[in-house]
């Protein structure tokens, strides 16, 4: 689709670090993470909703999202993964997971920016895991 960011991510119109890659699906940084270590998997193939998928599809990406979600666990010592399939905020079905600690009071999600140092720290703990 023309106008999705995530299919310009998908395509390399627009650069993106990923932490995970393989011929469906994406794994980067959140650009607005909630906490440290917040990653979206989107499917490279445009699919505006979940529900939208093929079984195949949603088998795949939710085999993904627990290989991820072991890694950040084991990369950043969280005591759990949070994850998320929201949607609205870019049409292009995709999951959210957010590292997540038992104290870390996150009731509202806010989002904060990684300077360039932190991003790249963030990206070499979770990839040397993988």
């Amino acid at each position: 689709m023309n106008d999705c960011i995530f299919c310009k991510i998908a395509s390399g119109e627009i650069p993106k670090d990923f932490v995970y890659q393989d011929e469906n699906f994406l794994v980067f940084l959140d650009i607005k993470p909630v906490a440290d270590g917040h990653l979206i998997i989107i499917p490279k193939k445009h699919i505006v909703w979940m529900q939208e998928a093929e079984d195949e599809t949603i088998s795949q990406i939710f085999i993904l999202t627990k290989k991820m979600m072991l890694t950040l666990k084991k990369s950043l010592g969280c005591d759990f993964v949070q994850q998320t399939v929201v949607g609205e905020e870019i049409p292009h079905f995709h999951i959210h997971l957010i590292p997540r600690y038992h104290e870390d009071k996150l009731a509202n999600f806010p989002t904060k920016s990684y300077d360039q140092e932190k991003e790249t720290e963030m990206l070499a703990k979770i990839t040397q895991e993988l």
